[in-house]
């Protein structure tokens, strides 16, 4: 665990080779077997987490392994008293979007009287009384400001979002979103003890990264079906507020928006971006502005049809080697063996070095 954060504190320093977080087997990024009782059970959730991340120990790959209270995004609507349902085969949704008393009076809920609390405590207490050392517990899913305001809201929100700033109900709307997401992050982290001004973070997978200056994930992926001047005007400025907090931010997003890329990665507050949709985009353009804002790429990147992992990674590393970007890499083709992940790792640090 320590060589992992040394090499990991090295490489957003600038100095060594980009990271690539091998996967230990295939699957899919969310397993749903059963997932409603996990969902409820805190002992089922957390047996279901080790067992994918107890895979990494001894893997050869720079991701940590990484365990989670797999809640989805109503983490912290739900903290704060909305209702949700699991359908079939699907992570959780919200029961309905809430009226402008209700989320008022939502706003203004302890967080740590919820059932979602609640689960989430008891899973960090079972991961700390079960002495795990090797694998790293993170925060839930807190999405971000705009994104729990849709969540609340609903679909209206798009409405509300055309009276623009000022004293609309849409910035009344958003402070509250902004309240809540400080106030679950601070208390999550709390369960966790872990610092204000960093974490480690697995982005819903078995394994993940140290980030010694930057504390929260942010996800904004209703943001891209906004313009660009709405996204400037009315998001990005919560944004900034959701992670001055905390020294910065890791963000997601899903869809094509190279404009909102752009305008993300602009931003110094954002340390990296994962990208939910990477097929969508022409990776050269991707690293090149990356590089040009000193923004690290933490994202799977797509894999060309039929291509093996040797000529995907010779592929990816020759382009983070020419456009100088600094890359987290969740690869889209994996080995089938110890013996190839370990030569899948070498090639990539050599190629990134």
């Amino acid at each position: 665990m320590e060589n992992k954060i040394e090499l990991h504190i090295k490489f957003w320093k600038g100095e060594g080779p980009g990271l690539i977080l091998i996967p230990p087997f295939k699957e899919e990024l969310y397993d749903l077997d059963d997932y409603p009782a996990r969902f409820h059970d805190p002992g089922l959730m957390w047996e279901s987490e080790i067992r994918r991340a107890s895979a990494v120990i001894g893997w050869p790959t720079d991701g940590i392994p990484t365990v989670r209270p797999n809640l989805g995004v109503i983490t912290v609507p739900g903290m704060a008293g909305q209702t949700f349902r699991i359908p079939p085969d699907s992570m959780p949704w919200p029961g309905g979007g809430l009226d402008k008393d209700e989320i008022i009076a939502a706003g203004k809920n302890d967080l740590t009287v919820s059932e979602i609390y609640g689960l989430i405590y008891e899973f960090c207490k079972i991961h700390t009384k079960s002495g795990e050392k090797q694998i790293v517990p993170y925060l839930p899913d807190t999405q971000g400001v705009f994104d729990i305001a849709h969540l609340l809201f609903g679909d209206e929100i798009f409405l509300s979002v055309l009276e623009g700033g000022g004293e609309s109900w849409f910035m009344e709307l958003m402070e509250i979103s902004l309240n809540m997401y400080l106030r679950a992050t601070k208390e999550c982290k709390a369960l966790l003890d872990e610092d204000l001004n960093s974490m480690v973070h697995g982005h819903g997978t078995e394994q993940g990264v140290f980030f010694p200056h930057c504390g929260v994930r942010v996800s904004e992926d209703t943001a891209v079906l906004l313009s660009p001047e709405m996204i400037e005007e009315l998001i990005i400025p919560f944004i900034r507020r959701s992670i001055e907090p905390f020294g910065g931010g890791f963000l997601h997003y899903c869809g094509h928006h190279p404009t909102i890329f752009s305008q993300f990665s602009a931003l110094s507050e954002i340390k990296a971006i994962d990208l939910g949709n990477p097929e969508k985009y022409d990776i050269r353009w991707i690293l090149e502005r990356c590089t040009e804002t000193n923004t690290v790429l933490y994202s799977r990147v797509a894999e060309e049809p039929g291509e093996s992992w040797k000529k995907y990674i010779e592929r990816i590393g020759s382009l983070v080697r020419s456009t100088g970007a600094r890359v987290i890499l969740r690869p889209k083709v994996y080995p089938e063996s110890y013996e190839e992940c370990q030569a899948m790792l070498d090639q990539w640090h050599e190629l990134t070095s």
